[in-house]
């Protein structure tokens, strides 16, 4: 049957009798007012949560904004993984574009026809609405097909696990279904109305209705077939805009509310205890512990495994997945709710539990999976709560009891008496300024390790050494130095981290100084991010040494020329001080500034490979297949342009130096590749210069004098 028009449009409802379209619209209100009550539903349940530490609707049109350039843009997705970043923006924007059709559709007919009598669906505006319709609905099918191909063909490892399930199968199916299916219906309405001229701007269904017609359809059967096609469109379509707000479909809407109330911060500070809690109600005790923005990240997660992917502590074996642990917390919930289980505990060590012991044990608190999360699920947030459960029932490991005793009775997890906090000064030919006597440009936190360590008091030293010559004004606290608390907070034990905080606030609240400097990035970490939370007068610049001596070697206070050394170096970013806090060029031009050739490692930056040291990673006794400080020295010596080449591996990070130094010894690397800071990577460089100097001159001295 042909349908004579003076100008391009379409008959909506071609076929579908009144009753027909009385029966749609019925349908149509039906699944929406199911939709509306179950989204109600999703959000009421936000409600029961407690309250959240953080505030996270401040500025709600400016994390809106924020919101929409992160979803739209896809930036996350690209993140790692193009081929994902592309069939997934194909997929959204596609969507996008049939919803944003749809909802112009709905207003032409049962709007603006009824308050005007015309039509503005027809002309220049309908052909470019067919043309662009067309367009991004292709991508959209194309964007669907590249998620089954690696699903189902690839079977990509990471789309796979526990909580892979069948809801998966019928999410993907359904849109391939709905994609597709709109083609087959307007291959069926072009050849049933005998191809207009103007309907090849529609050029994916004019193709459609070409092949139909080649393979014999005539356009008698294709209006036959158009009614049935339409109406099994169309209830597949409502079926499932209503089911949207029961199962994995929910993500489109969860996840763009998660990154509105993201923490701009999460991570880098970590929510508090509140001041009336009990110990028996530290951490999750029960599910309604979680807060209404914890509950929202377990209905955020997609499933997508990226964070899975990125977690160290999955890759050395170790029995913790990022994603099964937020599903866990989503499934007892749920389980919970509809009385499919009873109460367990959330976390225990052995026994019935939602997550064992050793699971929360084996995190990093790397933050790798919450980088690599496209939808902002705060991950630590989640795991340092299990781990104050686990701290005030006594069942962390024994390392872990033993070196909080000490620091709660030292101020340092070796046990050391505080005395001897400034003994790795005794080396040095000069003296170390006293932060507490004279007034100084920069108070230098020195930190555990360099104080303690035998192999981290060379680091001290050599920064120290670098401060004296290029005359910066600095000094320590000596023995009022305590530990910063940073992985004291993230192995859950947080009354002592508040202990900490008070009493390195005290000390270094009593000395004059303009800019506190730290050797560790766990420490500028924590002091930049979470000590103001508690003491709002703690209020300091707060740098890293990296920062502090990128700026002198740029003033030329250091001496260096470039040409000192001719080494091939690896750097590896410790977390703390790139992921966390996003500095990365500063170690890198102190490299080179010593001649040094440096050769990146393919995980770097943002997406660096953690040490295995943070979250008390220092502390533990672990079972892995692969120690990750091995991982990370075997990427250097193989995966790197470089390969083998690779003379010194370049850290940052006492921890990363001591994980790394063990990681030579237990991966047998001795022999093959030398771990060095920074710091005395500088300081080879300039012994290096001064000894070219002595060549020339005959000078007996040294950069050490």
């Amino acid at each position: 049957m042909t349908i004579l028009q003076s100008e391009p449009t379409r008959e909506t409802f071609w076929t579908i009798s009144p009753v027909g379209e009385v029966v749609f619209y019925a349908l149509a209100t039906t699944a929406i007012l199911v939709f509306l009550y179950g989204v109600y539903e999703r959000f009421s349940r936000y409600t029961q949560g407690e309250e959240d530490a953080f505030e996270r609707l401040d500025d709600l049109p400016g994390r809106i904004a924020r919101a929409s350039k992160v979803v739209f843009s896809n930036e996350k997705q690209f993140d790692r993984d193009l081929y994902g970043g592309v069939m997934h923006a194909f997929i959204l924007w596609g969507f996008l574009t049939l919803l944003i059709g749809t909802t112009i559709l709905f207003i032409d007919m049962d709007i603006y026809r009824k308050l005007t009598g015309m039509s503005f669906f027809k002309g220049d505006f309908y052909l470019s609405y067919s043309f662009v319709m067309d367009a991004l609905g292709f991508l959209f099918v194309i964007g669907v097909g590249m998620a089954i191909y690696r699903r189902y063909v690839v079977r990509e490892k990471r789309l796979w696990g526990k909580h892979t399930g069948r809801e998966d199968d019928l999410f993907i199916w359904t849109l391939f279904v709905l994609g597709a299916g709109g083609y087959v219906i307007e291959g069926l309405r072009i050849l049933g109305t005998e191809f207009p001229d103007w309907e090849t701007v529609s050029f994916v269904g004019y193709f459609v209705a070409i092949v139909f017609e080649t393979a014999g359809m005539s356009p008698g059967t294709a209006e036959m077939l158009y009614w049935a096609g339409w109406w099994s469109h169309a209830l597949i379509a409502l079926g499932f805009v209503a089911f949207v707000p029961y199962a994995k479909p929910f993500h489109m809407i969860s996840s763009f509310a998660n990154v509105v109330t993201a923490d701009e911060k999460a991570g880098k500070r970590l929510p508090g205890v509140p001041e009336d809690e009990s110990p028996d109600e530290i951490g999750y005790t029960s599910i309604e512990d979680l807060s209404w923005k914890q509950i929202l990240d377990t209905d955020a997660c997609t499933k997508c495994g990226r964070c899975s992917s990125v977690c160290p502590a999955k890759e050395s074996g170790r029995p913790l997945d990022p994603r099964d642990v937020i599903l866990d917390l989503k499934q007892y919930r749920e389980d919970l709710d509809a009385g499919r289980t009873e109460e367990i505990d959330i976390v225990a060590d052995g026994g019935t539990s939602v997550i064992d012991s050793s699971t929360m044990e084996s995190c990093m608190a790397c933050m790798a999976c919450m980088d690599a999360c496209p939808v902002d699920i705060e991950h630590l947030s989640h795991f340092t709560e299990m781990n104050r459960r686990l701290t005030e029932t006594g069942q962390t490991q024994e390392p872990v009891q033993e070196a909080m005793m000490n620091i709660f009775q030292n101020g340092n997890a070796f046990g050391n008496p505080a005395r001897k906090r400034p003994d790795w000064t005794r080396d040095l030919d000069f003296e170390v300024p006293d932060a507490r006597e004279e007034e100084v440009e920069f108070l230098w936190y020195v930190g555990d390790y360099p104080s303690y360590d035998e192999r981290n008091r060379r680091v001290a030293r050599s920064l120290a050494r670098l401060f004296e010559l290029t005359g910066v004004s600095y000094g320590i606290l000596y023995e009022d130095e305590q530990h910063d608390g940073n992985d004291v907070r993230r192995v859950g034990e947080e009354g002592l981290y508040e202990m900490l905080v008070e009493d390195n606030a005290d000390a270094i609240h009593d000395c004059e100084f303009d800019k506190i400097v730290c050797t560790d990035p766990h420490s500028y970490n924590t002091f930049l991010n979470e000590y103001p939370e508690m003491d709002p007068e703690f209020d300091y610049p707060v740098f890293h040494y990296t920062q502090v001596v990128e700026s002198l070697v740029e003033s030329g206070r250091v001496g260096l020329d470039g040409t000192e050394i001719n080494y091939t170096v690896t750097y590896h970013d410790p977390c703390h001080l790139g992921r966390y806090n996003d500095e990365y060029e500063a170690p890198r031009e102190l490299v080179r500034a010593t001649g040094a050739t440096l050769a990146e490692m393919p995980r770097n930056r943002s997406d660096s490979f953690c040490c295995g040291g943070g979250g008390g990673g220092l502390w533990m006794e672990l079972e892995e297949e692969t120690k990750p400080s091995e991982e990370r020295l075997r990427e250097a010596l193989e995966d790197t342009d470089a390969g083998a080449a690779v003379e010194k591996f370049v850290v940052a990070c006492p921890m990363c130096a001591t994980m790394y130094e063990d990681g030579r010894k237990t991966g047998d690397y001795e022999d093959d590749i030398e771990i060095i800071d920074i710091a005395e990577l500088l300081v080879e460089a300039l012994e290096s210069k001064q000894g070219a100097s002595v060549e020339s001159d005959g000078t007996a001295s040294t950069a050490a004098d």
